[in-house]
């Protein structure tokens, strides 16, 4: 509870800075992030989707090849298919996008405006919002034997009452260990965090 209160204020400051919205990849590992974050334009979402930009997009590029902070219009990354050309298009003009972390859990973010460049200051705080957010979603080292064995279970296909009778507790015990488990894991549903647990070898 704690780390997503953090999280709220966290993006709720991201926000004031980024009117043109924001997008947030969390511990990326094995090209899939630990938690994704992001208020663009639906409009730019879908298109990006659409197109499969997430492999081609200069950004990304950028942010597995360094650290820190830069400008949008200082990245000095190959856009063949004119990614950030097009992103102009949706009112995302000017930018900053920010790398942190080690390669195998790295986090890449992005904030926007459509009407003027980010000043030296603004792009700092941006920087420092994306490092406070990386700590804050620092993936967990490991579950408590509880929390995995009701996990397990659950992954194993059993129902909430069979897996609560398996291991001799009742079925609203086995819901709070579950609910441990999401809130320790960042998730919203029992199955992302069963995902994220196997993601991280926790179970």
């Amino acid at each position: 509870m704690a780390a997503k209160l953090g999280i709220d204020l966290e993006l709720y400051n991201l926000g004031l800075l980024a009117p043109a919205g924001y997008y947030l990849g969390l511990h990326i590992r094995f090209t899939s992030p630990l938690l994704t974050l992001a208020n663009y334009p639906k409009e730019w979402m879908d298109h990006y989707t659409r197109e499969a930009y997430a492999l081609r997009d200069p950004i990304v590029a950028w942010g597995f090849s360094t650290t820190g902070a830069s400008r949008w219009s200082d990245l000095e990354v190959p856009d063949p298919f004119n990614i950030m050309g097009q992103a102009k298009e949706y009112g995302l003009v000017y930018g900053v996008s920010v790398a942190v972390g080690e390669l195998n859990s790295r986090t890449i973010g992005s904030a926007a405006r459509s009407d003027r460049q980010y000043t030296d200051n603004e792009m700092k705080e941006i920087e420092r919002i994306v490092q406070r957010l990386h700590k804050i979603a620092e993936p967990p080292e490991s579950l408590t034997p509880a929390q995995a064995e009701a996990l397990r279970l659950v992954g194993e296909g059993l129902r909430h009452s069979e897996a609560a009778k398996r291991i001799g507790i009742s079925e609203s015990a086995l819901k709070a260990r579950l609910t441990t488990a999401r809130n320790k894991l960042m998730a919203r549903t029992t199955a992302e965090a069963l995902q994220r647990a196997r993601q991280y070898n926790l179970i």
